[in-house]
């Protein structure tokens, strides 16, 4: 098994230590550790996808699980974020059936002998997804009156501004993105069959 496919299964591997400490109440700093995990395994799709093109690793093993574990941390710190009711539901449902929607279009498609490659839009959605989702994270008051004052010197409540801000930009985009990928892509769709 080669480097890239190694950091995608740690990446998979992360997904439920990230969801004990942000769901398990009582750990020191759980919010923070969760963040701190949840950076790390986002950071190690970027490295995975570079070292696999760079050294000329790209396997169907990656291929598969590489997206698979993307949606898997994503849909985890959403589904999180909705039951700590930092997020509303509708939020966590547009961009997860966005997810569903565009995977079986390129199932389909992958049926039809037809490769749908990640557009620009789909890279621009996966990066506003990410730093919406850090925000959010960020955001989470413990529930007490003393939310933390100042995260890397910005105040707490410039935070949630940010973060709401970053939300709403990463619906917009994920919308656009998957509306893109299904006009370009419509022809791999036969409605006759």
């Amino acid at each position: 098994m080669n480097l890239a496919n190694k950091l995608t299964l740690v990446r998979m591997f992360l997904v439920p230590i990230f969801l004990i400490f942000i769901a398990v109440k009582g750990i020191p700093y759980g919010k923070e550790i969760a963040t701190a995990i949840f950076i790390l395994a986002a950071l190690t799709d970027k490295l995975d996808g570079y070292i696999a093109r760079s050294r000329n690793q790209i396997t169907k093993f990656g291929k598969f699980m590489d997206p698979l574990a993307d949606k898997l941390l994503v849909t985890s710190a959403l589904v999180s974020l909705v039951e700590l009711q930092v997020i509303p539901t509708w939020v966590a449902m547009i961009i997860i059936a966005r997810e569903f929607a565009v995977t079986g279009l390129r199932a389909v498609a992958a049926a039809e002998g037809i490769i749908i490659a990640a557009s620009g839009w789909g890279k621009a959605k996966t990066v506003t997804q990410i730093v919406a989702i850090v925000l959010a994270l960020i955001s989470i008051d413990e529930g007490s009156v003393n939310a933390p004052a100042t995260f890397m010197m910005i105040p707490y409540s410039y935070i949630v501004i940010l973060a709401k801000i970053a939300m709403t930009a990463a619906i917009i985009i994920t919308i656009i993105s998957g509306l893109d990928y299904f006009i370009k892509n419509k022809g791999a769709i036969n409605t006759d069959k």
